[in-house]
């Protein structure tokens, strides 16, 4: 919370003062006026407001009540004893309040208007910057696929039937059992090694010349453990659970976290991740969901707040730990992570905001 400005206001016996602040105002200090006209008396500051029941239903047109108005003692003030008092009550802007006097004596009350917005990140010096931009509001250096027209996505579905989906585990097609023929054993050389071939051919070269068989030392066939094949199988599933890993942490998949936060990696970075106490930097443009841009920094001096610390909303700080520089996500902040039934500005209560944020920096 900022102060902004200096505000003051002299109240007078019997005279109501109306005001309606342009921005949020706090009204720190009472006190009696230099000259008094009841040197013994009592002072009362009196202050009437709108219930917050009404402010709820501004757009219903019921006629107005006495229960719509409430009435509160600020102060009260007594020459000699008590001529001032200290006050720490934040008048919202843009709703009426009525201040009254009960007593002789005039009344000074000051305080300052305030920003209480200031380390919130929808609210940074880029909202000065022209909305009706188009340009600006896009990052150079941030992809999104969020603004990809509907019309764009027709007929992708149709493809479909074009790509055929093979199954993760292929079996391997089992090899020809060998024949016992020797001579079907020389021809067929794509079912065996060259080794066995040549090795056959010697074996049936070895016949004496009366056609009588010569005995030939036969080789052992080498056999090959199964614990070999088993290893292969089980290396081969690694691989594919790898690559399949490999593929939704590219492709982005949503992941919901603490509060209902939802976060998207629409590009992972790398180095240094950010964690609870680390001063990261951002750029971020802020959505509602019908579209509409609320705030954005995407130029000059990037945002920067202290994770996990309550800087910011709770869903800046959950949503932004973990990532890494350079990375780029979505983060979708559920009210009740956000701003709640409070209305910010051009930010409705209970809404649900959408940031694309780039992480720049990470101390």
């Amino acid at each position: 919370m900022t102060a902004v400005a200096v505000w003051s206001i002299l109240l007078t016996p019997g005279q109501k003062e109306t005001i309606v602040p342009q921005a949020d105002l706090q009204i720190k200090n009472a006190a009696l006026g230099e000259k008094l006209s009841d040197e013994s008396g009592r002072t009362t500051v009196k202050l009437t407001y709108a219930s917050p029941a009404k402010i709820d239903d501004e757009d219903e047109l019921d006629e107005e009540s006495p229960e719509d108005e409430i009435t509160a003692v600020l102060c009260s003030l007594t020459a000699g004893k008590i001529e001032q008092s200290a006050c720490d009550l934040i008048l919202e802007s843009d709703e009426e309040y009525t201040f009254e006097l009960i007593g002789k004596n005039t009344v000074y009350l000051y305080g300052n208007y305030i920003d209480q917005n200031t380390n919130q990140p929808p609210y940074d010096s880029d909202m000065d910057s022209d909305m009706s931009d188009e340009g600006a509001y896009n990052l150079d250096d941030v992809s999104s696929d969020v603004e990809v027209h509907p019309d764009e996505l027709q007929g992708l579905e149709d493809d479909s039937d074009r790509f055929e989906e093979l199954p993760e585990d292929v079996p391997k097609a089992e090899e020809p059992k060998p024949s016992k023929r020797p001579r079907d054993d020389a021809m067929d050389t794509d079912a065996q090694p060259a080794e066995k071939v040549s090795k056959k051919k010697k074996a049936k070269k070895q016949k004496g010349e009366d056609g009588k068989a010569i005995p030939v030392a036969v080789e052992e066939k080498a056999v090959e453990p199964k614990g070999e094949k088993e290893e292969e199988k089980k290396t081969d599933k690694k691989e594919k659970k790898k690559q399949k890993a490999a593929e939704e942490k590219k492709s982005g998949a949503s992941k919901e976290l603490a509060g209902g936060v939802k976060i998207r990696d629409v590009k992972i970075g790398d180095g240094k991740t950010a964690k609870n106490g680390a001063k990261v930097s951002m750029r971020y443009i802020g959505k509602l969901q019908n579209g509409k841009i609320f705030d954005q920094n995407t130029k000059s001096k990037p945002f920067s707040f202290k994770l996990g610390s309550g800087e910011v909303i709770k869903g800046w700080d959950v949503g932004v730990a973990g990532m890494q520089i350079g990375g780029e996500r979505e983060i979708i902040v559920p009210p009740a992570m956000g701003y709640g039934a409070r209305k910010m500005s051009d930010i409705p209560a209970n809404s649900t905001l959408i940031f694309e944020v780039k992480c720049l920096e990470i101390k």
